[in-house]
């Protein structure tokens, strides 16, 4: 086994002060490093900001062997790595804006070197390079963050992240640390099956924010609700909306009315998003208005609000956007606007975004169609997709595609990738005995199929990352002219080649089924959409709940058994203020009806239709105040 047990508490104090200056671990650290240090599988539940990346880097500092993180954000990614190195820590990074030639590097160095992170994103996973390379590691944990991803019945289900389990079947010894700040029972319960835990383990924290303020607001003016919170908070803010032109709109309004306020989106540019979030981190841009593109990966702690404009989709989502503002420990505030037509826009939406098996059986047809691909072919295609444009063509709303999309992926047709940069792939379309007999009149196309043969393996089997900067090295050709040889092969039929890009892909699993033969599961696709029911109702639940605490409700649907009220949300300031009023009120009539000669409790009591608590609690208050007192025979008399 990779683990090393026995590591003392003073060891682990000790590596924590050299490389992170802290004294002490809190809340939930100590417990789930312990765990993973035990070489237990681990699922830790701990809210954003709870300190999660020290649960597995401290360990993977303490253990022989590499860590291995599996992350979905490159940003994050790489803030990780650097912020490692600061610290003299040997810590690398796999994505897709490498070439294959600083990947194979990166490799070795976690196979031969002294390498104590590696950082991957879940698509790497299925490369084959990675996976032999990853079976000749000296592994000591694998952390998933974000891991709720992995659960079909999560709000934020990412087929990719059920590669991860294909780590196990290389390294079922090493232990699973998997982290995530928003998962109820179910959704715990699915991330442990797919990850294949040798036992349920899951430490939760407490998902008690003290220091950030709950509330929620219906009007349906929600700009002048908003204008009112940032004008009376002062500080750093988010506006999350569902659409990029409300996004887009609201900013702009923002800014008309003096407020250095701008917006984000996933349709902007990588490098103008990059820029943006810069802006906004360095306090440059004081409002961001964004849609759930924005955030994950954010570690700005002075956030002093966050506000919804318009109901979540899910209290997972809104817990986790909320709880982005307050990361200091200072008083912030979680707001959510709700207008009068937002329950019937949800459902409305709803309805929209979850097709019918008929549909989906549909979608499948337009995407063969849309990216060219005849019944009985197409296996390890791959397509640059621009669902926007799709849906545009075909008139079909996007949220209706990507679960479509989805649904697709969990039955096994598909699989489709989120915008990100994808390195250039290619692949055989010939096999090895045609390619040996095909001859080319042309040199320069001759010079290409032979590099491609010495650079690259597993160019017949599937599409394989390529990179034509090494191409134009080894060759001795331009980038330029290496591009228009691999086309003239593609046109050809000798290669399927798709050069880099960054935009959303889709690779097909298996050839193009006749329309009739596409299944799709009737069992999966109802429990993932009755799972979906019960999230919107909880949102409707707790925009419509006028008398719990919001932070319990927070809570308790995340499985916390023993929330107590926060009392700096709206419903627990409510409380408090008609709590005075009621006592202002109950004060006043006491005086009234005590007489000269006094009064016992037990009368003063059955004077009142309120409980005899709150007459108590209202006696005391007054003896406190000098105003009455209570004698040694028991009677309650004025003090004149």
């Amino acid at each position: 086994m990779a683990v090393v047990k026995h590591i003392t508490d003073e060891c682990l104090l000790e590596v924590l002060r050299k490389y992170w200056g802290y004294g002490s671990l809190r809340a939930t650290q100590p417990q789930t490093i312990r765990s993973v240090l035990d070489g237990r599988d681990t699922l830790s539940l701990m809210p954003t900001g709870g300190g999660k990346s020290l649960t597995y880097q401290l360990p993977g500092m303490l253990l022989d062997g590499v860590c291995v993180v599996i992350t979905p954000l490159v940003a994050l990614m790489k803030d990780q790595v650097d912020g490692l190195r600061r610290r003299g820590i040997a810590a690398v990074a796999i994505h897709s804006g490498m070439s294959m030639r600083s990947i194979d590097i990166t490799l070795d160095n976690c196979v031969y070197g002294d390498m104590k992170f590696l950082y991957v994103s879940p698509e790497r996973i299925s490369s084959e390079l990675f996976m032999a390379r990853f079976a000749k590691m000296n592994v000591s944990l694998i952390a998933v963050d974000e891991a709720h991803c992995i659960s079909q019945w999560g709000y934020d289900f990412r087929p990719s992240y059920l590669r991860v389990a294909r780590l196990r079947d290389a390294k079922p010894d090493v232990p699973i640390l998997a982290l995530t700040a928003s998962a109820t029972d179910v959704v715990a319960k699915d991330i442990m099956e797919k990850l294949r835990f040798a036992e349920p383990n899951i430490i939760r924290s407490d998902y008690a924010r003290p220091n950030l303020s709950f509330s929620v607001r219906h009007t349906d003016d929600r700009k002048g609700q908003l204008m009112r919170i940032i004008n009376n908070v002062q500080g750093s803010g988010i506006v999350y909306v569902r659409k990029r032109d409300t996004a887009e709109l609201l900013a702009a309004e923002l800014r008309e009315e003096g407020i250095a306020a701008d917006y984000y989106h996933a349709g902007l540019p990588h490098a103008e998003r990059t820029v943006r979030q810069n802006e906004w981190t360095s306090g440059c841009t004081r409002i961001m208005v964004a849609t759930n593109a924005f955030g994950m990966g954010i570690d700005k702690p002075d956030v002093r609000f966050v506000v919804h404009y318009g109901m979540c989709p899910s209290l997972e989502e809104y817990y986790q956007e909320a709880g982005r503002a307050g990361r200091d420990g200072r008083r912030s505030y979680a707001v959510m606007i709700v207008g009068s037509d937002d329950r019937m826009k949800m459902e409305r939406r709803f309805a929209a975004e979850f097709p019918s098996i008929e549909q989906i059986k549909k979608i499948y047809v337009l995407l063969m169609d849309y990216i060219g691909v005849a019944v009985g072919e197409g296996k390890f295609c791959s397509a640059a997709f621009n669902i926007h444009d799709f849906c545009t063509r075909n008139r079909i709303f996007a949220g209706t595609v990507r679960n479509a999309l989805k649904v697709l992926q969990q039955n096994g047709y598909i699989v489709f990738t989120d915008n990100e940069e994808n390195p250039a792939r290619l692949m055989f379309c010939v096999s090895r005995d045609d390619l040996y007999a095909f001859r080319v009149e042309r040199e320069d196309l001759d010079n290409i199929l032979r590099t491609i043969l010495r650079l690259y393996t597993g160019v017949f089997s599937g599409l394989r990352p390529i990179d034509v900067q090494e191409m134009a090295i080894y060759t001795g050709y331009t980038e330029e002219r290496v591009m228009e040889l691999l086309k003239t092969l593609w046109r050809l039929h000798v290669i399927r080649f798709v050069p880099k890009n960054t935009s959303p892909m889709l690779f097909l699993v298996d050839n193009r089924l006749p329309d009739r033969d596409v299944y799709i599961s009737p069992q999966t696709y109802r429990m993932r959409k009755d799972m979906a029911v019960e999230r919107l109702k909880a949102v409707f639940a707790y925009a419509d709940n006028s008398d719990k605490c919001r932070s319990v409700v927070l809570q308790e649907h995340f499985g916390q058994k023993d929330a107590v009220p926060c009392g700096v949300c709206d419903i627990c300031l409510e409380h408090r203020r008609k709590t005075k009023t009621v006592t202002s009120e109950l004060a006043d009539a006491i005086l009234k009806v005590i007489p000269p000669d006094g009064i016992t409790m037990h009368a003063l009591a059955e004077c009142f239709t309120v409980p005899s608590d709150s007459v108590a609690e209202t006696v005391d208050a007054l003896t406190d105040n000098g105003k009455i007192s209570v004698g040694t025979d028991g009677l309650i008399t004025i003090n004149r």
